[in-house]
């Protein structure tokens, strides 16, 4: 009989998906928000690249259980249908609420299939409906990590369904449907821990329903047993071995997960619930009080809050107080409804006794009466209770409309309830829309919650409205002037907006307000493991100022003696050191970060950039490859690691260097850098069409790319386009006129090409009133003399350069054939000079071709460097001069310079040290 009436038909299962659908479609146009980005946006574990083994070692927001920092909530299979919609859809925020939303409609038609086996056909459907609509469950559904109550209630209700089927004909037991209610009850507690409870509900439905006990009964046999008057009946033997089964495999379960969270309950703070750290009789007052607070917003939610933590409810202190009338109210309700309920045979209090016991139970784990949970009411957790609820409802609603006389008011307050509560979900969907809707929501409920000041501030900020989000966020500090978090909030914003003697002044405020290490004690204060963060973002502060890195220092020092275990302060502390040039200790820092997190890729990128501080290239590779393992598309490890390849000058490696590359242009499409990098790895490999067409595309993102421009224009210079280079090189010297490097080039060309003898001149006396000392300018420039047939003024001026580089042969040789030509011509002065004193065409001709033949020996020594600025145009690249264009091209080993190097390496690491600060 409860199997036929358990059934629901197709036009009942459209019913529901209809009025779910019409109640949250506005849901798939909300975001991601509140919790949903510690859970999605910022969970590694949901990316492919993650092994799926860490979702069973991690906790739900995917940190390791391990950590104190875990708030030990274990929900490994929750997690894996995240992990679903990011294979399927990345970030797409409506996959995730779509998801939820068929969720919702599951639960739906299976609490209509459990309603069937209490109330009749018409009231399992109002129950069905009610819950459907209900504006509390809008936490759970429209909010992402509410899929956790979704997922558990659809194990939940299969469990119990599953157990409903346990008993045969005659009172047999049915082992198959207990076993499979077991292993239901593991996926759900796996989804969620409450689904545990459901093993409790299960135990009062074989007592009281399917065996059809009441209290008064039980309790006389258990007085006829003990004066030996009886035996144990049969059946209640059989009741008992079932209960026996059913506990020993919860308590297996409890076992389980005692191990999976290492015997430590989570760290919460006061703030989170401040009447778990109250004294007596404030605690248990106010946990009392919590109870008719959670059953008002199921009778009435009209004033619905995403967050009511800190003193968003407070304590309640006396016994004078006012409110513990309400909470006495309340258990006077709920006790009369226990009473009927065990005390009397009958349909209607079994119906009764299954409602509360879907109230009471599942609500236990988050009722802070055995336990204190992170939260003073939560909404979410009201999701199953609710079920309880919405059957005394529909129970009642159908006493009313079996009286003559109230039926038709029973009808039209049922449709209105029904109404105004699917109208009710409609509106407070929108709230989840966007994280400043959703908190600005919830401050015109309750404006006396810190948090909530403080999350308005932060999706300001977020949107980069600093003065604005630093409005709330001193609202904060004034609504709860001991909220260290919120004094962390100020400073930061101050930071942002540049008052640094500000954001100092605050960060000092909240370092004040943490818990002081009282010497040769162990620090045994408890703290969350955010507000340590307030020494991270001091110390990150005073260490722009370079008198004060000792300081800084001793912040991280101090943090890690508070924590051991704190890895940021570790990244933070190597960061520094490789700053304070100390990358031993960096090294140390690092290691030691890595002993606590090996899965984080932007460890091993730092890791990488200590040993290339500590000249170990090979290391510094390995350590690359190891973020890319981690994080195929780690940006500053592609990049990076494809120009370390490049510099060992091994032709192997090239090929992965591009492809490195390639990979890092698709991630940042507009970072004229990867192109740029691209084109010199072309130029490595001899493709000239290609190195043109990859410097010209970091052009046309950059017009001003100093070493684009001048390698865009020796390019042109090597491969004989020396005429093409020079409206590239007038680019260069727009942007940087005391470009020396191009201004050489530029020379070369206008001498050697157009025969521009006074623009080259131009050009190389530039460079010499820009630097005196300029071997390669001043050279030039004497060659321009001799050009120009001033062979005495020549003389003098590669006398002058050769006493700048006396050990470069060339320049003596030149000295020497102008010296030869002088002596030539001086004897014949009187009849083969022009009157001007200078020689003939012809001569000039021939000492001249001389000349450049002997310049054409020249070492590839004088190859150059073009330093680019840029943040990630770290790797030395090779400009020719008009002296060497014959010459030979270098290998970038061989002209690598180690210090410079250093330099480059420290460039990368201020360019991170924003990212890694997580401030």
């Amino acid at each position: 009989l409860l199997e036929k009436m358990a059934d629901v038909s197709l036009k009942e299962a459209a019913l529901i998906v209809g009025v779910v659908a019409a109640c949250y479609w506005n849901s798939l146009f909300c975001g991601f928000v509140f919790d949903d980005v510690s859970a999605i946006l910022d969970n590694k574990d949901l990316h492919p690249s993650t092994p799926l083994k860490n979702l069973f070692q991690n906790d739900f927001w995917g940190t390791p259980m391990s950590e104190e920092r875990s708030h030990k909530s274990y929900r490994p299979l929750t997690v894996l249908t995240f992990r679903l919609n990011y294979l399927f859809s990345e970030l797409n925020a409506v996959s995730y609420h779509f998801l939820n939303l068929v969720f919702h409609v599951v639960v739906c038609v299976v609490f209509l299939k459990v309603c069937k086996l209490f109330l009749d056909n018409r009231s399992s459907i109002v129950a069905s409906l009610l819950f459907a609509v209900h504006p509390i469950h809008t936490e759970a559904v429209t909010g992402v990590v509410g899929r956790a109550e979704l997922l558990s209630s659809i194990f939940f209700l299969a469990a119990f369904l599953s157990y409903t089927k346990s008993k045969g004909p005659d009172n047999t037991i049915v082992w198959t449907p207990i076993a499979v209610t077991v292993f239901l009850v593991a996926v759900a507690t796996l989804c969620k821990e409450q689904g545990i409870t459901v093993v409790g509900i299960c135990c009062v439905y074989e007592v009281f329903i399917a065996q059809g006990y009441t209290l008064p009964v039980l309790l006389d046999t258990a007085v006829q047993i003990l004066r030996g008057k009886g035996s144990i009946p049969f059946s209640m033997l059989q009741t008992l071995l079932k209960l026996i089964v059913l506990m020993f495999s919860t308590l297996l379960l409890v076992v389980v997960r005692v191990q999976v969270i290492q015997s430590q309950l989570p760290v919460f703070t006061r703030f989170d619930n401040p009447a778990a750290v109250s004294p007596s009789p404030a605690r248990q007052l106010t946990f009392n009080y919590l109870l008719p607070v959670n059953a008002w917003l199921l009778l009435n939610p009209s004033e619905l809050c995403c967050d009511w933590t800190m003193g968003t409810i407070p304590l309640v202190e006396s016994l004078l107080d006012v409110r513990n009338v309400a909470t006495l109210t309340f258990f006077c309700f709920l006790g009369s409804l226990i009473v009927f309920s065990l005390r009397y045979p009958g349909d209607s209090s079994k119906t009764v006794l299954m409602a509360l016991c879907l109230i009471v139970l599942p609500f236990i784990p988050a009722s802070n009466l055995f336990f204190p949970v992170g939260f003073v009411v939560a909404e979410r957790v009201l999701y199953v209770p609710s079920m309880g609820f919405c059957i005394l409802v529909a129970h009642g609603w159908k006493k009313l409309s079996n009286k003559s006389v109230l039926r038709k008011i029973s009808w039209v307050c049922l449709a209105a309830v029904l109404f105004t509560h699917a109208l009710k979900t409609l509106h407070r969907n929108w709230d989840w829309e966007s994280e400043y809707t959703l908190f600005m929501s919830a401050l015109k409920v309750n404006k006396n919650n810190a948090k909530l000041w403080n999350n308005v501030g932060h999706a300001l900020e977020n949107e980069k409205n600093f003065e604005r989000a630093l409005q709330f966020f001193i609202q904060a500090t004034q609504v709860q002037p001991d909220d260290i978090g919120a004094h962390m909030n100020v400073g930061r914003t101050y930071k942002n907006l540049n008052k640094t003697k500000e954001a100092e002044e605050s960060y000092m405020i909240a370092k004040s307000l943490m818990p002081q290490i009282i010497p040769g004690k162990k620090y045994a204060a408890r703290v969350a493991p955010n507000h340590l963060n307030v020494y991270i973002n001091l110390a990150n502060l005073i260490r722009a100022n370079e008198s004060r890195l000792e300081e800084a220092d001793q912040l991280y020092r101090q943090a890690i003696s508070m924590r051991p275990d704190f890895k940021q302060a570790y990244i933070s502390r190597g960061e520094l050191l490789l700053k304070m040039n100390k990358p031993l200790k960096a090294k140390e820092a690092y290691l030691r970060a890595l002993e606590l997190d090996r899965t984080n890729a932007d460890l091993w990128y730092n890791l990488a950039i200590v040993y290339i501080e500590l000249k170990d290239p090979t290391e510094a590779l390995k350590n690359f490859n190891r973020a890319l393992e981690l994080n195929p598309t780690h940006k500053l490890a592609l990049f990076n690691s494809a120009l370390l390849m490049q510099e060992s000058g091994d032709a192997r490696l090239r090929p992965e260097a591009k492809q490195r590359l390639l990979h890092y242009v698709k991630e940042e499409p507009q970072d004229a850098n990867g192109y740029f990098n691209l084109g010199m790895l072309a130029m490595d490999d001899k493709k000239d069409m290609e190195a043109e067409a990859w410097m010209k595309k970091a052009i046309r993102l950059q017009r001003n790319f100093r070493s684009a421009l001048f390698n865009l224009a020796l390019l042109y210079s090597q491969t004989g386009k020396e005429l093409m280079a020079l409206p590239v090189l007038e680019d260069l010297l727009q942007y940087y006129p005391d470009h020396t490097k191009g201004l050489i080039l530029k020379g070369d060309i206008l001498m050697n090409q157009k025969k521009d003898i006074v623009g080259a001149k131009t050009c190389f006396e530039k460079i010499l009133k820009l630097d005196p000392n300029n071997v390669q300018g001043k050279h030039n420039l004497c060659v321009v003399y001799f050009e120009e047939r001033d062979l005495i003024k020549a003389e003098k001026c590669l006398v002058e350069t050769l006493a700048l580089a006396p050990h470069e042969e060339y320049i003596q040789r030149h000295l020497n054939i102008v010296r030869s030509k002088i002596a030539s011509l001086g004897a014949t002065e009187q009849s083969s000079l022009p009157a001007d004193g200078t020689a003939s065409a012809e001569e000039k001709k021939n000492s001249f071709q001389s000349l450049k033949e002997v310049k054409n020996e020249q070492k590839a020594t004088q190859t150059t460097v073009d330093d680019n600025k840029g943040p990630s145009e770290n790797k030395k690249r090779t400009e020719k001069t008009n002296m060497e264009k014959e010459a030979p091209k270098k290998s970038t080993k061989e002209i690598k310079d180690i210090e410079k190097k250093r330099v480059a390496a420290l460039k990368r690491l201020e360019e991170i040290e924003r990212i890694l600060n997580g401030e």
